[in-house]
């Protein structure tokens, strides 16, 4: 119960002035109880005139009419809708309201409230507030102090006025009323929202003053402090206070299992997350949609993509349906593993659902389209934003500048830019450096200089990518000297070079052969602590077989694998060519066994770390060595390497697949390849467009037709299209097989993909080569 009223000191004054006061008062009161009861009547018959009393009406006249009507819910509701806007509503009248709102359990309105007095009051420290409160509850039948108290602290913590919630907390405490749970809560939760530096301690001084207080903490409480603890990445403290909630026989929800599995995915921990999923199930807790998108959200971040065709199952076989989220997560997933099929697969499910992409996953889409050089796709996709009423943000155009960039469409890059701008989008340095890397690579390195200038007259200082780019610019177009220049102008303006910028000057001085400079820049990178990369090593390994110095090159293959650098089909194929140049062919076979056979590794290194390194960027160095032996035409050998890795349990993926059909097909293997492409179909991949091309080319050639229609049916049943360059061939196919349906049936996919019929060129991997 709150303290009574304090008495308060009345100056001695003259009798006479005394009695006047007292007359004056007199009838105040009577006017004011006069004008509530006229108000009192014209609610119950006429509330409609009610306005006619706004001029005259009083906070005392409104105080004695809500007493009045404190037991009539209608009425009282009627008459606040009339009094909440009028001038005499004081803060007093509004604390009164906040009594009688909450004994009628009209929480949330009293809440609305409560917040509007908290606003009107910004320089009450609470304790004005406190006052009101303490004072009204006395006038009215309300039995409700605590709930009034909870609900007054809420308030304010959203409002995220956490100190002064703390004083009113405090001030409560002192006058012999304890807040009970909800007022603790409602501070932990606004504390560690707001983030401020100090919420750690504060969250914990919190929590044990509840303790002290001798209020249980509840499951909110629990997990409002987990959800804290996790964010910021201290699962430990967040799996604490979960043994210290099954300690005090407080039962964990589902929110609270979602939290710590979240946590545990957010740090990468995807198999602890999955048991902590299955123990909710034994706990009797039913796992959610959010349960599942947590982990298919943790999946997609570790690349464990193939994994949530199972939680999929799961969520169908459990009754639940997909959302938004579920598919937003998948697409960004895959677009980010570069399965651009599958992405838009889901796409279309998606919007077939009724469910709306975000601008997080379009901005991926776009993304993807750009990398594939589908520009005009990628414009759909920044339609369909529009269309849907998206707004792109500056990311998304930022990707959509670089992607015309990349391609040489500088124009439509620059038009984006202006939209950009008047959109209210600043560009940052992403996007700017964008447009360097796009004059670049079309070989406007001056150009592109002009970009770097004007950024710093806009009052953004160029980074060493804005730097490194225009370098390797000057350096690919042999001007070596404005290559320098530059290195120089970002040192004096405080940039340091990095590995890249050396990669770029060590790789022009190569091109002139003029490896002893090179040799010394890479000594002045690793004085300076940098770490060569593949491309520096590749770069000096060439330059070396160029020069005839095969030990030399050797040497730096060795150090590479000792550093860790897993070596790509570039610098095998330098080495190889190297080696063949100077007649030494049993050396480059034995070079691409290398991997495969420990006695020719350095000792330090062994192929098992390699191959484990290997899983998490699509077995890189298998896929070469498998491509390196299909260039020569080595089958049996890339035989051996496939049958190496099934013995060492290592799944071939899409990559190793579409090698070794493609190398089967390209030398007559047919049947051969024919059942490496039905394993590779059974194991749920799709095949590459020049895998398709390579093996229904030769299934036409050995008259193998069986086969060749099966190949047919499959493609256009799946209707995986994915370039131009599949359907010529199966046009020209069915064509000259008088098949006319097939043919019809191809070109009307094509249109639905947006294709033509031409001779595109593949980039993947540059099979079309062999």
């Amino acid at each position: 119960m709150f303290a009574k009223p304090l008495s308060f000191w009345i100056p001695k004054m003259p009798i006479i002035n005394l009695q006047i006061h007292r007359s004056l008062s007199t009838l105040s009161a009577t006017a004011d109880a006069v004008l509530a009861d006229k108000a009192l009547t014209l609610l119950k018959r006429h509330p409609y005139q009610l306005n006619s009393l706004s001029s005259e009406f009083t906070p005392e006249a409104a105080f004695n009419l809500l007493l009045k009507t404190q037991s009539d819910q209608t009425l009282t509701l009627k008459f606040l809708k009339w009094a909440q806007p009028q001038p005499f509503f004081t803060a007093k009248l509004k604390c009164l309201t906040l009594h009688i709102l909450t004994k009628f359990k009209l929480y949330k309105s009293a809440q609305t409230l409560a917040q509007n007095l908290a606003v009107d009051l910004p320089r009450d420290d609470g304790n004005f507030v406190f006052s009101c409160l303490t004072e009204t509850y006395h006038l009215c039948d309300s039995t409700s102090s605590s709930a009034v108290i909870d609900l007054v602290v809420k308030s304010y913590s959203h409002l995220n006025m956490i100190d002064k919630a703390v004083n009113i907390v405090n001030s409560a405490k002192v006058h012999g009323f304890m807040p009970g749970v909800l007022s603790y809560n409602a501070i932990l939760d606004s504390v560690i929202r707001s983030g401020r530096n100090n919420w750690v301690k504060f969250a914990e001084e919190v929590y044990n003053e509840m303790g002290k207080s001798r209020v249980s903490p509840n499951v909110y409480t629990y997990n409002v402090l987990i959800r804290g603890f996790c964010g910021v990445g201290d699962l430990e403290m967040g799996l604490r206070f979960f043994g210290e909630m099954e300690k005090n026989n407080c039962l964990a929800n589902v929110v609270t299992y979602n939290t710590l599995i979240d946590g545990y995915c957010k740090l990468g921990r995807i198999d602890d997350a999955f048991e902590l999923l299955r123990d909710m199930g034994l706990k009797g807790i039913e796992p959610n949609l959010i349960s599942y998108n947590v982990i298919i959200n943790g999946l997609c971040r570790e690349g464990r993509l193939k994994e949530t065709k199972g939680i999929l199952n799961e969520i169908s076989r459990k009754g639940l349906v997909p959302d938004e989220v579920t598919y937003n997560t998948l697409l960004n997933g895959y677009c980010k593993e570069g399965n651009l099929h599958q992405a838009l697969v889901l796409h279309a499910e998606m919007v077939r659902n009724g469910l709306s992409p975000n601008v997080v996953t379009y901005t991926s889409l776009i993304n993807s389209m750009c990398k594939s050089g589908n520009l005009n796709r990628a414009m759909e996709f920044f339609d369909q934003m529009h269309v849907r009423g998206l707004r792109p943000n500056e990311k998304t155009y930022t990707t959509l500048i670089d992607g015309f960039s990349q391609h040489g469409f500088l124009d439509e890059a620059y038009r984006l830019l202006n939209e950009m701008t008047k959109k209210g989008f600043m560009p940052s340095i992403v996007t700017y450096n964008a447009l360097i890397k796009g004059h670049c690579t079309g070989g406007r390195v001056e150009e592109a200089v002009g970009v770097l200038h004007g950024m710093a007259r806009k009052g953004l200082a160029p980074d060493v990518v804005s730097y490194s780019t225009i370098i390797s610019g000057f350096s690919r177009s042999q001007e070596l000297d404005k290559a320098f220049d530059t290195k120089r102008e970002m040192v004096e303006k405080g940039v340091s070079p990095d590995t890249i910028t050396y990669s770029s000057l060590i790789h022009g001085l190569c091109e002139q052969r003029r490896i002893t400079e090179a040799c010394e820049l890479f000594q002045e990178m690793l004085s300076r602590g940098m770490s060569p990369d593949e491309f520096t090593y590749t770069t000096l390994i060439n330059a070396y077989c160029t020069e005839g110095d095969i030990p030399q090159a050797l040497r730096l293959h060795d150090e590479m694998i000792q550093k860790g650098f897993l070596p790509d089909v570039v610098t095998y194929s330098v080495l190889i060519n190297g080696l063949n140049k100077r007649a030494r062919t049993m050396e480059a076979k034995k070079l691409l066994l290398k991997l495969f056979y420990d006695e020719s590794v350095p000792s330090d290194v062994i192929y098992n770390t390699l191959i484990e390194n290997c899983t998490n960027i699509e077995f890189q160095n298998v896929a070469a060595l498998l491509k390196g032996f299909c260039m020569k035409g080595l089958m049996n050998e890339a035989d051996r390497v496939f049958e190496l890795m099934l013995q060492r349990n290592h799944m071939p993926n899409e990559a190793v697949y579409n090698i070794i059909i493609h190398g089967h097909s390209k030398v007559g293997n047919v049947q051969k390849a024919y059942d490496l492409y039905k394993k590779m179909v059974c194991s749920g991949f799709v095949p590459h467009t020049v895998t398709i091309i390579g093996l229904v080319k030769a299934l036409h050639t050995a008259g193998m037709n069986e086969e060749l229609s099966q190949v047919i049916e499959n493609i256009l049943r799946s209707c995986r299209l994915t370039d131009a360059e599949l359907a010529k061939v199966l046009v020209e196919i069915n064509h000259k097989e008088g098949n006319m349906d097939a043919v019809l049936n191809v070109l009307t996919e094509m249109a639905k993909d947006g294709l033509l019929p031409n001779s595109g060129r593949s980039t993947y991997g540059q099979l079309s080569e062999w």
